[in-house]
């Protein structure tokens, strides 16, 4: 058995395509197929089930798909233990991240991190908070940033960042004769509000500071639930309703007058964002590296 032929399986079940394995690896095709039939000639199973339309793991395929990537991994922080400064620390950090971490913390941190560790190359995934312990349960990723924490049994959370949240409203009459007060807790219960999606951070935090005011979530008056954050601000700006964002997803909307923010009457909105990984699982020095990094970095700014 031999890497190569562990690299073109981890390729194929991961894309699910022969010809995208082969372009991810600068492979030719016929070249990736030979890897796979030799594997699996070599185990005496067949590990990959190929359909008209996609291709897809055995369930022997499964069980090896799970060790073959546990066995490339080993073989890449074996190879970057020994690169011991910042000009030799080289390798690929998995990255999966959720909205406010991915859009507004993520690319000045690469950016200042590869200033330091230029040999260092970045793969992202992106998901809500639930959905990048997915990722880093599956070993698609190795660190995650997120805006709360979803299974502290199975994660370790560091916080790196200590976020503000603000009621966002557009920028009409009604609100602008708020300005300069905080949001009164009674008129967030009756305004249309504008949620994130079921699993986001920010939707978390958001119930569980309603519940902590004696307001169980189900009784806003909900006017959307959205995914995409660039969404909700345009929704918010035209008025479709109001929301709770992250201040550093709303400073450029604010700057620019399409919307106003409010603290909230009576309460904080402010949350951490935290840098995740798995319990009990040896990181790579690089992933490593980065999580000491994110988690100083803005300790020092």
């Amino acid at each position: 058995m031999e890497f190569k032929q562990l690299e073109a399986f981890v390729q194929v079940v991961k894309l699910g395509s022969f010809s995208k394995a082969a372009q991810a690896l600068y492979l030719t095709q016929p070249t990736v197929s030979a890897h796979i039939s030799s594997l699996e000639k070599e185990l005496e199973q067949k590990l990959l089930l190929r359909t008209t339309k996609e291709v897809v793991p055995s369930e022997a395929g499964r069980t090896f798909y799970q060790y073959a990537r546990e066995i490339l991994e080993l073989r890449s922080r074996a190879v970057q233990s020994l690169q011991r400064d910042k000009h030799q620390l080289q390798g690929t950090i998995s990255i999966a991240a959720s909205t406010i971490p991915r859009q507004c913390f993520l690319p000045e941190l690469m950016a200042a991190f590869r200033k330091e560790y230029p040999q260092v190359v970045f793969s992202l995934l992106q998901g809500d908070s639930t959905q990048v312990a997915g990722y880093l349960s599956r070993r698609e990723a190795e660190v995650g940033l997120v805006g709360t924490i979803v299974d502290s049994t199975h994660y370790v959370y560091q916080p790196f960042y200590r976020d503000k949240m603000l009621i966002v409203t557009p920028n009409t009459p009604a609100y602008q004769k708020l300005a300069g007060k905080p949001f009164p807790l009674e008129r967030l219960m009756v305004e249309p509000f504008i949620l994130r999606e079921l699993g986001s951070g920010t939707r978390k935090e958001t119930e569980d500071l309603l519940r902590g005011l004696g307001v169980e979530p189900e009784k806003i008056q909900v006017a959307a639930q959205i995914e995409d954050l660039e969404s909700i601000k345009q929704s918010v700006s035209q008025g479709m309703g109001i929301s709770i964002i992250s201040q550093r997803a709303v400073e450029e909307f604010q700057r620019f007058g399409l919307v106003l923010t409010f603290e909230l009457e009576q309460a904080s909105l402010n949350r951490n964002l935290y840098v995740t990984y798995r319990k009990n699982k040896p990181l790579s020095p690089a992933s490593q590296r980065f999580i000491d990094f994110v988690t100083h970095y803005y300790q020092q700014a």
